[in-house]
């Protein structure tokens, strides 16, 4: 418990740990992918998916298609959210620069900032298969400069991938485009297939198979993070309307059943008439069935004593999506240290974040935003750094290099050093 807070409404802390079974079916995929390739993707699909597909990759006429396919309404609106998630992305490659200076007589230091080259993203299906996850994941790629981006989004009962979907994906700037899914997809990107490129990382949410699967492949190629489902926390004050505080923790309980959503009320009363509101409003939402089997597992609801203790629940958590409904959300910021993406204020709900404000919706959940952020544009970078020294520094270095190796014992290393001493450089 944490100190000087009361849970009305509790549940248990979930982990990023999968079953057995989920583990190794997931390995058994790999294995499969890595051995058979395209055929074993066509199987796979097969099987998981109900459909059968001569070529996995998306074709032109399947472009043009889904264009067709979609109003210049639906269009518009796609076109809208890239353009603000291109637009945040930009900004923040402009603050990240490289640098080079002496920083001592003869000894020069850098670093260069320069994009990944190949860069493998997954677009998941599911429940419902999210229209702004290309631009979260194709666009901020793109803006780091990355060569080549392959993208692989799971088939429709019809065997296409889900028109709106695809229509970003192509709109975002992916290279190619497969209509794969599941473990099967991660295999192919991480390790190729005959017609599926190899990458360097591949990032994207999915279901727990997609997870285990990018979980496997780790250190073959880079990931972006392990991810679980949805989650949010809301920090309330008096100021915050307990129908909207609801409605909000509603949106994110649609997703799944296992999702998570914790109120932190400053206020009994609030944290009471939210309750109520939820149980009011699940009468009347068409996904109600979803959402209130995660209400009933993993609703939280608690009373903090004052800001200080919301403050220490909500680092504790260290949730996907942080929501502060306050006249005065500022007054949080400077001390909330652990979340995903931090939504401030009664008109800044995670909606926003999630489909149209530009900022990224691929973000850590189960507390591993203790440790890294979601998917920006450094996620498609690397960070080099280079040295170059003349004789001078070279010597001025070498003693101290030379020591350290005799502490260690890498006498070639030491040798490596010594040859530096007294303007040796320079006769050789």
């Amino acid at each position: 418990m944490i100190e000087n807070s009361t849970h009305i409404k509790g549940a248990e802390r979930p982990s990023l740990e999968f079953p057995p079974e989920v583990t190794e079916s997931v390995s058994e995929i790999i294995a499969a992918v890595r051995s058979d390739g395209d055929d074993a993707l066509r199987e796979l699909t097969a099987r998981f998916d109900g459909v059968e597909r001569e070529s996995i990759r998306v074709t032109d006429e399947e472009l043009a298609s889904a264009r067709k396919r979609l109003s210049e309404e639906d269009r518009e609106v796609i076109d809208e959210t890239i353009e603000n998630v291109h637009e945040f992305h930009e900004e923040q490659r402009g603050h990240l620069e490289g640098f080079e200076r002496e920083f001592d007589d003869g000894v020069r230091l850098g670093q260069r900032v320069v994009p990944i080259e190949r860069a493998g993203v997954y677009v998941p299906g599911g429940r419902y298969p999210l229209v702004a996850s290309p631009a979260m994941t194709i666009v901020p790629a793109v803006v780091a400069g990355v060569e080549h981006v392959v993208a692989c989004a799971p088939p429709q009962d019809d065997g296409s991938v889900q028109p709106a979907q695809l229509y970003a994906m192509d709109r975002t700037g992916a290279d190619e485009i497969y209509c794969v899914g599941g473990a099967q997809a991660i295999a192919a990107m991480a390790y190729g297939t005959e017609s599926v490129p190899t990458v360097n990382v591949v990032t994207g949410p999915g279901n727990a198979y997609t997870t285990e699967a990018k979980r496997q492949v780790f250190g073959h190629v880079g990931v972006d993070f392990l991810a679980g489902p949805t989650e949010v926390l809301i920090i309330a004050d008096d100021t915050a309307d307990p129908e909207l505080v609801a409605t909000d923790l509603l949106a994110q309980a649609e997703h799944d059943t296992d999702s998570r959503v914790v109120l932190v009320s400053l206020e009994e009363s609030l944290a009471r008439e939210t309750i109520d509101a939820v149980e009011a409003q699940l009468e009347e939402l068409p996904t109600a069935e979803t959402a209130r089997a995660c209400w009933a597992e993993n609703g939280e609801v608690i009373v903090a004593e004052d800001r200080d203790a919301a403050i220490a629940v909500a680092n504790d958590y260290a949730m996907e999506h942080l929501q502060v409904m306050s006249d005065e959300p500022r007054e949080y910021v400077d001390d909330l240290v652990n979340y995903g993406s931090l939504f401030l204020g009664h008109h800044s709900p995670v909606v926003f974040g999630d489909k149209a404000v530009g900022t990224n919706h691929c973000l850590p959940t189960l507390e591993v935003s203790t440790y890294t952020g979601g998917i920006w544009v450094g996620t498609y970078l690397k960070t080099l750094t280079h040295q170059q020294l003349t004789a001078e520094g070279a010597a001025s270095i070498a003693p101290h290099a030379a020591k350290i190796c005799e502490l260690e014992g890498t006498v070639a290393h030491r040798l490596s050093a010594e040859k530096r001493f007294d303007g040796e450089a320079e006769r050789q």
